[in-house]
């Protein structure tokens, strides 16, 4: 199952029609608000409205159409395919793929905007973003014997990282410490990456405003 082409479609669509949209109308006030002593940045738009024809108009649809290529990038990187292959479960986005084996896999259940499949021991086998809801993945799970909960079955189980607790053996406190650095710096990447070196360490993470809570798995 992957995310439907028309949306797909609609995606690479819209944000760059509406960034240059956006650009466009503010390049348009760019003269009014250029002369208003209360706006942000009023030397940026006395700039703007300085820039003589065609190039002002070409200019902010060409700068706004790109920002929103880049933002519709970022949104189709979320483009969650998900497919049973033989034994194995596989989930992939643009540049990554993960295959789960399916005989693995106890219950699946959305969080937030993410596909979370867990191993019946509770252990995160996988923790995958979407950009539909995650929910429309069920009816495929279950016809292959994956229940899907409404909710985190362990959810109860977490508690808060307290750095240097002692409830937390030095190696895996450790790592928590780095993927804490990372969330803060908002370096998504390294902070997955950290999550599964937790998942080696026994640890399941789940995260809050920035704040990092957790449980042990089998």
């Amino acid at each position: 199952m992957t995310t439907p082409v028309a949306i797909r479609v609609v995606f690479w669509i819209v944000p760059p029609a509406v960034g240059a949209g956006l650009l466009l109308g503010l390049q348009r006030l760019a003269g009014v608000l250029g002369e208003r002593d209360w706006v942000p940045f009023r030397r940026l738009f006395q700039l703007l409205r300085d820039i003589g024809e065609p190039w002002a108009t070409g200019g902010a649809l060409a700068v706004g159409a790109i920002l929103g290529l880049v933002l519709a990038a970022m949104i189709d990187a979320e483009s969650l395919s998900v497919r049973v292959s033989g034994a194995d479960l596989v989930l992939a986005r643009p540049g990554r793929r993960r295959v789960v084996p399916r005989g693995e896999v106890a219950t699946a259940f959305r969080d937030k905007d993410k596909l979370v499949l867990l191993g019946r021991t509770g252990r995160e086998l996988a923790r995958e973003p979407a950009n539909t809801s995650p929910v429309r993945y069920a009816p495929l799970l279950r016809a292959h014997g994956i229940a899907w909960a409404d909710r985190d079955p362990y959810a109860e189980a977490y508690q808060r990282w307290i750095p240097a607790s002692g409830e937390i053996p030095a190696a895996a406190d450790a790592v928590f410490t780095a993927r804490q650095k990372a969330l803060d710096s908002g370096d998504d990447r390294d902070a997955a990456e950290l999550r599964d070196v937790l998942a080696g360490h026994g640890y399941v993470v789940r995260d809050e405003r920035k704040k990092q809570y957790w449980r042990q798995a089998g």
